[in-house]
């Protein structure tokens, strides 16, 4: 008696293709859902019309002292992830982690900084530039290659966040000039993340991450810290300006995770992919910013952002055609490989 052929099993192969697939949704959705939650505190607290603790670079060691201190209990205490075999090597440390390190304090010091002079719509406006800055530091790092239609696309998101800049109602130049650092800063770190991951065959996860680089950044920090903030820090704690425990605990813990979401994005996809995932962020926080903070946004604030956003679709759409012409070509060759390794036992039957 003849049965029905059962169905064959599900490949091994599609399964791994279905569970990474799964795996970058999940990190971008999660990197969205904290990126957001962090910009919205980190506002809260900086605004003068807020909470009224204009202390960014304070703010941002509290974020490393923590993230610094936790991922060490993790790795040394509790166990839960092992440091590198051997550690780092000095050479290593001091040539990829240090400058990492160094440009994740920059970045975050002046964006924290933009908080205090601009709105958060205005700010994820500005933050469109970030392709623009990725791409051109690829080239300068020949990680990329300059083409012409990719610089006229560059120029065409750089005039939609112009014409943005120019119809804004608040605008602040010692804001601009601070995001705009911020900007050119963490897209420096994304380009050098890349480097320290392809290049240099180090693995970090996102714990080991934190651990290595977050004192760095705490350390590079403290210099300006000093400098800038502590003059005016003390006066203001003694006039009564506490920060509240329950506010910047909870700060701190969403600080924590979107590290951890951050390194998670980057080692499980790209930087291209969080550019990508950063789009769909910025138009939630500036309908956030129109609806509850109340900001005021104009219809050339979102004329120039819809042109700059044009841009940077068209930008990540050619990236991933190239991103995928390679998998294909990469692809075919191996089968080729494989093709002629075949023929290899034939030809020596025949002898």
């Amino acid at each position: 008696m003849s049965t029905a052929p059962s169905s064959p099993p599900q490949p091994a192969a599609q399964q791994s293709f279905l569970t990474k697939r799964a795996i970058m949704a999940g990190s971008v959705v999660l990197w969205i859902a904290l990126s957001s939650s962090v910009i919205i505190f980190n506002k809260y607290i900086l605004d003068r019309r807020l909470l009224n603790w204009p202390f960014p670079i304070s703010l941002t060691m509290i974020h490393m002292a923590f993230c610094s201190s936790l991922a060490f209990l993790l790795v040394n205490v509790f166990r839960v992830v092992p440091p590198l075999p051997g550690g780092l090597k000095p050479e290593t440390y001091f040539t990829c982690v240090v400058p990492i390190g160094a440009l994740y304090a920059l970045s975050l010091w002046f964006s924290n900084s933009a908080y205090i002079y601009l709105s958060v719509s205005f700010i994820q406006m500005l933050k469109a530039l970030m392709p623009v800055a990725v791409y051109l530091l690829g080239v300068a790092f020949r990680r990329d290659a300059f083409r012409t239609a990719t610089f006229s696309n560059m120029l065409l998101i750089s005039v939609g966040v112009a014409v943005s800049a120019w119809s804004e109602a608040n605008f602040n130049a010692t804001g601009v000039l601070l995001q705009l650092a911020a900007v050119a800063f963490e897209a420096t770190r994304l380009v050098l993340i890349q480097i320290l991951l392809t290049s240099k065959g180090i693995s970090l996860n996102p714990i080991t991450s934190l651990y290595y680089i977050s004192p760095v950044c705490l350390l590079f920090l403290s210099v300006p810290w000093f400098l800038v903030e502590f003059p005016r820090l003390v006066p203001a704690m003694a006039a009564g300006a506490h920060p509240s425990i329950l506010v910047f605990g909870a700060n701190c813990v969403c600080a924590f995770a979107l590290n951890l979401a951050v390194f998670l994005l980057i080692g499980k996809t790209s930087a291209l992919t969080m550019n990508v995932a950063g789009i769909i962020k910025d138009w939630l926080l500036i309908a956030f910013s129109w609806s509850v903070i109340a900001d005021k946004i104009t219809t050339f604030n979102l004329l120039g952002y819809l042109l700059a956003f044009a841009g940077v679709c068209w930008y990540n759409h050619v990236k991933m055609q190239e991103m995928s012409a390679k998998e294909a070509a990469k692809k075919q060759a191996q089968q080729t490989d494989e093709e002629t390794g075949l023929l290899e036992p034939s030809k020596e039957a025949q002898k």
